[in-house]
C-alpha cells in the first residue's frame, strides 16, 4: 500500500517562488510506486487550495504524512511545525522548537555560544531603536546586516560606512521587528548537509564561490552565476572539524529530519564559523542540500525516502510519551 504524503508548498513568506521549486523538484523525485502525494498549495495570501490542514486529531485519515516545503516565515518558522502537531500528523523535518529557534539567527547564535561553538561577534537592535552608535561603538566596519527572522538572503546588505549601515538597517527593518549586524567576514562560504534524529551524521560540504560580492538572494536565485565545489578544498581535519561543528550545531537546537548548516571560514584567522542553520533548506534543482548527500552516497530519491522514514520514526517515539494522567 502506498504512504499518502501531503506535500504543503507556497506560503507567504518572501521566499514563496523558491518553495515552489523546491515542492516541484521533490514530487518530481518521489517514487510514486511507493507514494500517493497530496498537494497542499498556500498562495502569497495565506489562502490553501484545495482546502487547509485542520487542527484536529482524525481529521485527514486519508494523510500518512506530512513534507511541508515552506521556507522562511510561516513555514519555516515553527508556526506550520505547531499546526501539524495540533492535527496529530507526522511531518519531514523539525519540531516546533527547533525550526522557530533555528529561524531566529539571533537566538540560534546565543545557543551556539553557550554550547562554546563558534559564532561571529553581533549587536541586536529593535526595529524602533535603529541605534547606529550602539553598533559602530562594537563592531568595526565592514559589517553584514540582516533581518533576524528570513532566509535566502533576503534583505541582507553589506554596511562599508555609517551612511551604508544606516540604508542597511532601514531596509532590513521592513522584513523583521529584529535586526542582526555581524562584524563582515573575509574569507570563504560553505555548506553542509545534516540528516537524522537522535543520530545526525554530515555530508561532505561544499564551497559556495559567489558572483558577487556576497552569495545574496539574486546570487542564489536569479544570476545563475555563481559556482560551488563539491566537496569543498579543504585538508582533511578542516573538513573534519566542519562536519562535527554541523552535527554539534544541529544537537544545539535540538533539530530532527534535516538541516543545511553555513559557515564562514576567516582568512585571515583560519577559524571556522557557523553562519546559520535551516531546517528546510532548498529542494530545487540546483540546491546544495541534496547534492552533498549525492556526493556523499545518498541519491535524491532516497534520501526522499530517508526524510519520511525519518518523520514516521519520531511519529511513532511520540506516540509512547503520555500527554494525560
Amino acid at each position: 500500500m502506498k504512504i499518502r504524503v501531503a506535500v504543503i508548498y507556497g506560503g507567504r513568506s518572501g521566499e514563496h517562488e523558491i518553495s515552489l521549486r523546491s515542492a516541484e523538484s521533490i514530487m518530481k523525485a518521489m517514487d510514486r510506486s511507493k507514494y500517493e502525494v497530496l498537494e497542499y498549495f498556500i498562495s502569497q495570501e495565506g489562502k490553501w487550495r484545495p482546502k487547509p490542514i485542520l487542527p484536529e486529531p482524525g481529521a485527514h485519515p486519508d494523510i500518512d504524512v506530512v513534507f511541508p516545503v515552506l521556507h522562511g516565515t510561516f513555514g519555516e518558522d515553527g508556526t506550520v511545525q505547531g499546526l501539524l502537531e495540533l492535527a496529530d500528523l507526522p511531518y519531514v523535518g523539525a519540531g516546533v522548537l527547533a525550526s522557530s529557534v533555528s529561524m531566529d539567527k539571533e537566538l540560534m547564535k546565543r545557543i551556539c555560544h553557550e554550547r562554546g561553538l563558534p559564532v561571529v561577534e553581533y549587536v541586536t537592535l529593535s526595529r524602533g531603536h535603529l541605534d547606529t552608535g550602539a553598533v559602530v561603538s562594537r563592531l568595526p566596519f565592514p559589517m553584514f546586516v540582516k533581518p533576524a527572522n528570513l532566509g535566502s538572503s533576503v534583505g541582507i546588505s553589506k554596511a562599508r560606512d555609517r551612511a551604508e549601515l544606516e540604508k542597511a538597517l532601514a531596509l532590513a527593518a521592513e522584513y523583521d521587528r529584529k535586526i542582526l549586524v555581524e562584524r563582515g567576514i573575509e574569507g570563504r562560504e560553505f555548506e553542509c548537509s545534516v540528516l537524522g534524529n537522535d543520530q545526525p551524521e554530515a555530508s561532505f560540504p561544499c564551497e559556495v564561490l559567489p558572483s558577487r560580492e556576497f552569495y545574496d538572494y539574486e546570487d542564489k536565485y536569479l544570476l545563475d552565476q555563481a559556482k560551488t565545489q563539491l566537496p569543498a578544498d579543504l585538508p582533511a581535519e578542516k573538513t573534519t572539524e566542519l562536519r562535527r561543528l554541523a552535527v554539534e550545531c544541529y544537537r544545539a537546537v535540538e533539530c530532527e529530519g534535516m538541516a543545511r548548516v553555513d559557515f564562514l571560514l576567516e582568512r585571515a584567522t583560519g577559524q571556522l564559523y557557523i553562519n546559520e542553520i535551516n531546517t528546510i533548506p532548498g529542494f530545487t534543482s540546483i540546491s546544495m542540500y541534496p547534492k552533498m548527500w549525492e556526493y556523499t552516497g545518498l541519491a535524491y530519491p532516497k534520501l526522499i525516502d530517508r526524510l519520511i522514514e525519518l518523520a514516521l520514526e519520531r511519529y511513532a517515539a511520540k506516540k509512547a510519551t503520555k500527554f494525560t494522567r
